[in-house]
């Protein structure tokens, strides 16, 4: 299967969305196909071999929408940017012409009418003001009306176009055969004129709602300073290569992704992660493009550029969730495929019972009818979902929360059960030395001797105790005659000393006692902690004890979720004493301990039939069960790994963020079913007064404009939430 994407222009409802996606979903090979109202884009799936993309493209466009393929895997978000500008222009441009005529069509019409003016031929004056906003500003509804018709469908144009034609041409047919039996020319003028000024609202706030990636987009780079030929050169972003040598000098941002080749510095990456505190960085360690050097300079070797970096990733990535529909747009789909044809059935009735049955005037019973067709535009109804999720996906993406679309959006809040991987997840991966003490001498004597023994080791633990003598400036001495003895521990000399150094399967394979330290090492144990003893000359030195410790944020993490009524569960290999270690200062109650990787998903799905389950992992080992899980969370820094796996990515490996993640799908959709519950609530209501005839098609235009604005600022108001 193939998935592309594609422009979409013309739209102007959700029965316009629907359309497209039946219009699509009847070819053969399409697998699935989501129509997007708010970004003006179709992702289809397709099977390659029944159909090509050229087929796709040509059956929206004949359907009356102008379609485009979008070519290559950069980020659409810029280009899309300046489209919007383009048609922002236009629209302004539109009303301010519109406007030109409408105001003294209204002056004439309705205010003079008011203070009781007349003025010469002011029925062919208001004749003349009213059809150039018919004809000329009206085109888009009567193009959008027929592209309906021809698809034996009907729309939010076709309602517009039949309610201020009937105005117009009732008007026409007023002022020529039934003088002083008045018309409506200002009633279409100002109607078509509010629609357009509805529209215009509508596109600066849905620009609004996709500021998120426009700021992400600006924060590249324009320039790079590279050495080519031995020599610094400034190059645009666009001609650097991988493996180019690229300086970095302090307050400047780093073009692409990198490791650093020599120097070192501290970097601000909170534009990508979401972390305020800059970072360490030194030799060897990975730098993110877009991100701010702050205060040395260093050189770095380009490895991912262009479409390929961290910032393309969590922009394409932002993309695509927005495209994606979140389930509860079904419900919208669902009653804007019905609603349309329903109420113009509704102004048909309308204008038949006040003409026939009531006896009512001709013009009375006309205003009415179309009255209903204004007021009932489901524009908010379309608008109510996406324009929510794509508010709550940037907001998400700010804070480093990336979060796959609406359906992971919609689902996350619902979650009873969270599980946690152990290693990386809960804690941080990486062994630290957590006690020094020894039996005989001083501490630094102990770590000097340690260290000095380990650093011909690779293992992970002796990784944490070099560094540790490094970081108390603790000079390492030469060890010789190494020998590592698996599972048990090392042997080597250090001066003219030999030492051992490891388990107590070591000490009592060189007859060494530990009764004196055994209890001491129990209890040390007992805390998930791995314990080394160093011993020469027959006698125990002193422990040193190392461990995965436990991230700084993981027991609030689990107390905030715990508070929202989240049941917490961490998984993990290690054998039950040291799980329960590690689960206690967590403050996780429930541990699955002894567990094979290739085993967490079924533990994922038992849980599952209890009720809602998210599995929080690094998104390498835990695929399956990350997979398997309602919601997946994926903890990874932003790796090309953690970017392909769950449902959710946190890009500052922060377990806060899991509970931050929820709060956010929590307060997405409380957004959604506000808008949905008003945009439902305003035609339901104003449907049936305009059907009484008491709703003026003018103050009906109005307010229908306003509905689409308000369900739009109402989604934006989700920026201003705390998380």
């Amino acid at each position: 299967m193939k998935e592309i994407k594609i422009d979409v222009r013309g739209m102007t409802c959700q029965s316009c969305v629907t359309l497209v996606e039946r219009s699509l979903k009847k070819l053969d090979g399409i697998q699935n196909a989501v129509v997007n109202l708010t970004t003006e884009k179709a992702t289809v799936s397709f099977d390659e071999t029944i159909l090509d993309e050229t087929k796709i493209v040509n059956t929206i466009t004949k359907k009356g929408y102008p379609a485009s393929l979008i070519k290559g895997k950069k980020p659409s978000a810029d280009k899309e940017a300046r489209k919007r500008k383009v048609e922002l222009k236009k629209l302004k441009r539109l009303f301010g012409f519109s406007l030109v005529f409408a105001i003294p069509a209204f002056i004439i019409g309705m205010v003079f009418m008011w203070i009781n003016i007349m003025i010469p031929h002011q029925d062919y004056i208001l004749w003349a003001l009213a059809t150039p906003v018919q004809f000329i500003v009206g085109a888009q509804f009567y193009k959008g009306t027929w592209n309906a018709l021809k698809n034996k469908s009907a729309n939010m144009d076709t309602l517009i176009a039949t309610g201020t034609s009937a105005a117009y041409f009732y008007s026409v047919y007023a002022v020529l055969f039934l003088p002083g039996a008045g018309q409506y020319f200002e009633a279409s003028a100002v109607l078509i004129t509010l629609v357009l000024m509805g529209k215009l609202l509508e596109a600066i706030a849905k620009g609004k709602t996709s500021e998120a990636i426009k700021e992400l987009m600006h924060l590249s780079p324009k320039i790079a300073t590279v050495i080519r030929n031995k020599k610094e050169m400034k190059i645009a972003i666009d001609d650097v290569k991988v493996g180019d040598i690229i300086i970095v000098k302090p307050g400047e941002k780093i073009p692409v992704d990198g490791i650093i080749v020599e120097g070192s510095s501290a970097v601000d990456e909170s534009m990508i992660t979401g972390e305020s505190l800059p970072v360490e960085k030194k030799k060897g360690n990975k730098v993110i493009g877009a991100t701010i050097n702050k205060t040395g300079s260093f050189k770095f070797k380009a490895e991912k550029i262009g479409a390929d970096t961290t910032l393309s990733h969590i922009i394409k990535l932002i993309e695509d969730a927005q495209g994606k529909k979140a389930p509860i747009q079904r419900f919208a789909d669902a009653v804007s495929a019905y609603f349309v044809p329903a109420v113009i059935l509704i102004a048909i009735s309308t204008f038949v019972t006040w003409y026939f049955i009531f006896a009512k005037e001709f013009a009375f019973a006309l205003i009415a009818a179309v009255a209903v067709l204004v007021i009932a535009c489901p524009c908010a109804l379309g608008l109510a979902t996406p324009t929510a999720i794509m508010v709550g996906t940037g907001k998400g993406a700010k804070k480093g929360i990336l979060i796959k679309g609406g359906d992971a959006l919609e689902t996350a809040h619902k979650l009873k059960y969270i599980i946690f991987d152990k290693t990386g997840t809960i804690t941080k991966g990486v062994p630290e030395v957590t006690e020094i003490i020894p039996t005989i001498g001083s501490k630094e004597k102990l770590l000097q001797i340690a260290a000095s023994i380990e650093q011909l080791s690779e293992h992970s633990l002796a990784e944490a105790i070099v560094k540790e003598a490094k970081n108390t400036k603790i000079k390492i001495s030469k060890a010789t005659n190494f020998k590592a003895i698996p599972g048990h521990g090392i042997t080597a000399t250090v001066g003219k000393e030999k030492y051992y150094f490891g388990n107590e399967k070591l000490m009592i394979k060189h007859k060494i006692s530990i009764t004196k330290i055994k209890k001491q090492l129990r209890e040390i144990e007992e805390q998930g902690k791995t314990v080394m003893i160093l011993a020469n000359n027959g006698k125990v030195k002193g422990l040193i004890a190392v461990a995965d410790t436990i991230k700084p944020t993981s027991t609030k993490a689990v107390r905030a979720l715990e508070k929202m009524g989240v049941s917490v569960y961490m998984i993990t290999g290690d054998n039950t004493r040291a799980a329960k270690a590690i689960a206690k200062q967590a403050g996780i109650k429930h541990v699955f301990a002894e567990v094979l990787p290739k085993d967490k998903a079924e533990y994922v799905k038992k849980l599952q039939k209890k009720g809602k389950v998210g599995m929080v992992g690094d998104g390498i080992n835990d695929a399956p069960a990350l997979a398997q899980a309602d919601i997946g969370i994926a903890m990874g820094s932003g790796t090309d790994v953690a970017m392909e796996t769950g449902n959710i990515v946190l890009m500052k490996n922060d377990l806060l963020d899991v509970a931050r993640a929820i709060k956010l799908s929590k307060m997405t959709m409380s957004k959604v079913k506000q808008n949905m519950f008003w945009a439902l609530f305003y035609n339901t209501l104003g449907i049936p007064i305009a059907a009484m005839g008491m709703l003026n098609p003018m103050i009906a235009g109005g307010a229908m404009a306003l509905s689409s604005v308000s369900v739009v600022s109402n989604s934006l108001l989700l920026k201003v939430k705390k998380i």
